[in-house]
């Protein structure tokens, strides 16, 4: 059952989205943030099975955030296919094509929590192009959209209606993914900048 506070923690992680997405698709257009174009490709198919499982599984206002997080991938996809990081390798085919298998197990078992449990693996998978790239180039990412989408999800699970693992695996995952990138790609400049003194 839908409550206020959830409705209200839903609209604030929407919020979040919004306000941390916008300065990072300003950044890829000036030219400051180069994605993996594939990373967000990957994200965008599975927080879009997520989404569908999350709604079916009645997670109510903590699903809202995904929905816009499917959307958002979307069109970094296509500006990282203008701006971005291009190089695909063999492992990024690999993960894409595993993303896929969610759909077809869901519907085998008609259980949305085998396709939840096999999304947040893949797109922990899915983190790899973009921690590969961010690891040598670290200065080519933007942490604090990173940083707002762990709060944005952390958020998100405390606007669940029917708090279950199929509603809330797959957001907790990414506050603990989203925020490891980050203390990842802050300690790779702070060494950076350190071994260029």
């Amino acid at each position: 059952m839908t409550t206020l506070s959830s409705e209200i923690f839903g609209w604030l992680s929407l919020a979040l989205a919004i306000f941390g997405y916008i300065p990072y698709v300003l950044s890829i257009r000036a030219g400051e943030t180069k994605p993996h174009c594939f990373s967000w490709f990957i994200w965008g198919v599975l927080t879009a099975i997520a989404y569908a499982a999350q709604t079916e599984s009645g997670a109510g206002p903590g699903s809202w955030a995904t929905g816009l997080t499917v959307l958002v991938c979307l069109l970094v996809t296509a500006l990282s296919a203008v701006y971005g990081e291009k190089r695909i390798t063999r492992s990024d085919w690999l993960t894409f094509l595993a993303a896929l298998t969610a759909i077809p197990i869901w519907y085998a078992t008609s259980n949305p929590f085998y396709a939840i449990l096999l999304v947040t693996l893949i797109d922990a998978l899915g983190f790899w192009p973009t921690f590969r790239k961010s690891w040598h180039k670290p200065f080519e990412e933007h942490p604090l959209t990173y940083t707002l989408s762990a709060i944005k999800f952390l958020l998100s699970l405390l606007a669940i209606s029917n708090f279950t693992w199929t509603t809330a695996l797959y957001p907790a995952s990414l506050v603990l993914m989203n925020s490891a990138f980050v203390i990842m790609v802050l300690v790779r400049r702070y060494k950076i900048d350190n071994t260029a003194l």
